[in-house]
């Protein structure tokens, strides 16, 4: 269902109402800062409710003028161009931020959107030599991670008086910590992808005398399971089994099974010594010792060919491969099932899975935060039907913040009559945590003592390993005390 186009019109006479409103708003104590040092980066419902206003008094109707030319306006001013820097996505992604920047331009007369999409190869490096030159974009894309981090150090402007707070209130509230620090917005998101889902051939579960409509609702269960699917030529688990991979794929388990990850919260000291994070340990280190997984990966933990092919029976991986079998393996849709990821205890209100994601953030120096946040508002806090949109490119394989966005899913036949999005929406997605802010040197050293644990290592000795490792780095880095996210509640 595509938005009728009368509906997203933006009218000049509109926006000029807006531009009074927001420059009253600003004038009510805006906590905008837009001077702040050079940076580097790390990596509601109505789509006009907070329309950009410029700071110069130029886009404004001059009533003097007016009076004194037989009541005629002035004439409106030029355009004010923003520049929008987005990640390299798909390809579907990509055509995606290019259709609405083109529908946002032709919608009205007050701002033009310019878009570059830099690959991410290059993102860095790019972004850090624009904002060094005094040329860094307007807004651009950030995942959650170094949202925290980028407004501690100013490099991002907060948004509460950019952003109708009707739209942040239209968020899940899990996901309204992904974007705030203290008391402030500083980015608007724009999707999530769960770390960890089970997916499992209901043919073969059939096979082995399993029942397809009862999937393993714990860690024991799903290793059991992968003993008797494992048979010549197709593995009964598949997961991440590198350091690299498990430094993030299993951040979910680290949650569910310790209830915190790996820091104490004032980032002091490591907090991996206790039973949670041994169940994890020895979790890994039991699947890879009963022989359900490959000697080595067969795949990375974000690609999940290897299932489509037929070589694993169950496979964890995040929701974005739903749409890489959508794509790529469509004679495989009508044997996969798809279930929330086991916990240790069987409890489905556990948490086994991160939300990773994107968000859009203005940046610290832009000279037009208003007009940045005014397209932030149309496309991501706007008319539903324009993330409807991304996610039916999307396959349905990533999730929407917005209540009002799933709200509208159910009247749309597409959306509503998918089944793998319901389920993971309504059961995966609510009992999801946000990723760590921490250095990932953090993550490296649990996941480490994971992979040592899976080949042979003994995973007493190899958790403590990890607990000196992030202690020494700690100390190294000077990194107690300086949480962020810490820092700004007190």
């Amino acid at each position: 269902m595509q938005p009728k186009q009368g509906k997203m019109k933006i009218s000049t006479a509109l926006l000029s109402v807006m531009l009074v409103s927001s420059i009253a708003l600003t004038a009510c104590g805006s906590s905008n800062d837009s001077s702040n040092t050079s940076n580097s980066s790390n990596s509601t419902n109505n789509s006009t409710s907070n329309a950009a206003a410029d700071n110069s008094s130029s886009n404004s109707t001059d009533s003097n003028a007016a009076a004194n030319n037989g009541g005629n306006t002035a004439a409106p001013a030029e355009k004010v161009t923003v520049e929008f820097w987005a990640n390299k996505f798909e390809e579907t992604t990509d055509n995606w931020f290019k259709k609405w920047v083109a529908e946002f331009n032709k919608s009205q007369d007050q701002i033009e959107v310019k878009l570059q999409i830099v690959p991410g190869d290059a993102w860095a490096q790019k972004l850090k030599a624009a904002q060094a030159a005094g040329k860094a974009p307007d807004f651009y894309t950030m995942n959650y991670g170094g949202i925290a981090n980028a407004a501690k150090l100013s490099q991002i402007q907060p948004l509460n008086d950019l952003i109708d707070g009707a739209q942040y209130d239209d968020l899940y509230d899990n996901i309204k910590d992904f974007v705030s620090v203290g008391d402030k917005y500083y980015a608007y998101p724009m999707l999530v992808e769960p770390s960890a889902v089970l997916y499992y051939r209901k043919d073969l579960y059939t096979a082995a005398g399993l029942d397809p409509e009862k999937p393993p609702t714990t860690w024991q269960e799903l290793i059991d399971n992968g003993k008797k699917l494992t048979q010549k030529g197709i593995f009964g688990l598949a997961t991440g089994q590198t350091a690299g991979d498990l430094g993030w794929s299993s951040w979910g388990l680290q949650y569910g099974a310790a209830g915190h990850l790996a820091l104490t919260d004032d980032w002091s000291k490591a907090d991996i010594n206790n039973d949670g994070y041994r169940a994890v340990i020895n979790f890994y280190a039991d699947a890879y010792k009963a022989g359900i997984m490959p000697k080595q990966a067969l795949a990375g933990y974000a690609d999940a060919s290897p299932f489509g092919q037929g070589k694993v029976a169950q496979e964890i991986s995040g929701s974005w491969a739903i749409g890489q079998y959508r794509n790529d393996f469509k004679n495989m849709l009508d044997k996969i099932g798809v279930a929330p990821m086991p916990s240790q205890n069987g409890d489905p209100s556990t948490t086994t899975a991160t939300l990773g994601g994107w968000s859009l953030v203005v940046d610290g120096k832009s000279k037009h935060p208003k007009e940045s946040a005014a397209f932030i508002s149309y496309l991501l806090g706007g008319d539903p039907n324009v993330m409807i949109d991304f996610f039916k490119t999307a396959q349905f394989s990533k999730f929407s913040p917005r209540k009002s966005v799933d709200e509208a899913m159910k009247a749309d036949p597409a959306a509503s009559q998918d089944p793998w999005r319901a389920l993971i929406a309504e059961k995966v997605i609510p009992f999801s945590k946000a990723e760590p802010i921490y250095p990932w040197d953090v993550s490296m050293a649990v996941s480490t003592a994971i992979e040592s644990a899976m080949k042979g290592t003994d995973p007493e000795k190899a958790l403590e390993k990890a607990e000196k490792d992030i202690n020494d780095f700690i100390a190294k880095s000077k990194l107690a005390g300086t949480n962020p996210k810490q820092a700004a509640a007190q």
